[in-house]
């Protein structure tokens, strides 16, 4: 049974308390959905996904993911939707994307250009937090963060210790790529232990630059972000950011020229290799 229904990814509750993840080739941007498929891109969103998960388990991460079924899709463990704030329940998702920054870019960097360059590697990694099931994303600080996602101080700092241990293994096994920044979801199982869930270290969650370009002062963007770049390029993010400043739903997205897709499509190719070290048979 089809239960929601997300941008990028179907979900469907197959019962047993498991879910089905349907990963798509659709493609989204400042939370719109391009009206361009992108070739392959659900099967290698899928490999990556199940590619971090596996790597996880070996290093005694807790996650939810169970076993691949299909090119483009993988069966996980299922979690309940709860009330914010609810720090009594157990085996509930967590309403909160946790963000992780490693070096100066996207919104952190508009946040804070009067004090860093673009690019610049950040001497200690910044965590933010973010709501999950609003509109739009919201920044938080960890006070409320805390209190939306009914965790407590404790668990708060374990979850940023999964996020850099994560990462550490990230950084530790990809080829020839500087991992710049990337978000992450979390649950609490019965027992009230931390586990990773979602999707995370792929194409659309993190950002990867060129590490041989950026090693050259140039920053060549190896993950959605070129998507993103491209529609800002074209003044579109603009217009965007201008009607939602008015308040108003903002202009359909354009579709990508046929030659862009292709592209993006290569690129995801590309990444697959790089991030799981394997030959892409999407």
């Amino acid at each position: 049974m089809l239960i929601r229904k997300g941008k990028v990814k179907e979900v469907y509750d197959i019962g047993g308390g498991k879910l089905k993840f349907l990963f798509t080739d659709n493609i989204s941007v400042f939370d719109k959905i391009i009206p361009t498929k992108i070739e392959k891109k659900g099967c290698v969103l899928c490999g990556v996904a199940a590619h971090w998960f596996e790597m996880c388990g070996k290093h005694g991460i807790k996650h939810h993911f169970l076993e691949r079924d299909g090119k483009n899709s993988m069966i996980v463990r299922k979690f309940r939707i709860v009330d914010k704030g609810k720090q009594d329940m157990k085996s509930y998702l967590i309403p909160l994307e946790v963000i992780a920054r490693y070096y100066v870019a996207g919104s952190f960097h508009e946040r804070n250009k009067d004090k860093y360059e673009y690019g610049e590697k950040l001497d200690e990694p910044v965590i933010e937090f973010t709501t999950k099931f609003e509109k739009f994303d919201r920044l938080l600080d960890e006070k409320e963060a805390m209190e939306i996602g009914g965790i407590t101080r404790e668990e708060m700092e374990e979850i940023k210790e999964t996020v850099l241990k994560i990462d550490e293994i990230i950084a530790g096994n990809i080829r020839n790529l500087i991992h710049v920044d990337g978000k992450k979801e979390f649950a609490m199982d019965e027992n009230r232990n931390i586990v990773i869930v979602d999707t995370f270290g792929t194409p659309d969650e993190d950002r990867f630059w060129d590490e041989k370009m950026y090693n050259e002062g140039k920053f060549v963007e190896l993950s959605k972000e070129f998507v993103r770049a491209y529609y800002k390029e074209i003044g579109y993010y603009q217009q965007l950011k201008e009607a939602r400043r008015q308040g108003r739903e903002g202009p359909p997205i354009p579709p990508l020229p046929l030659h862009k897709a292709k592209e993006v499509s290569e690129l995801y190719v590309q990444l697959y290799e790089k991030l799981t070290g394997k030959k892409c048979e999407c």
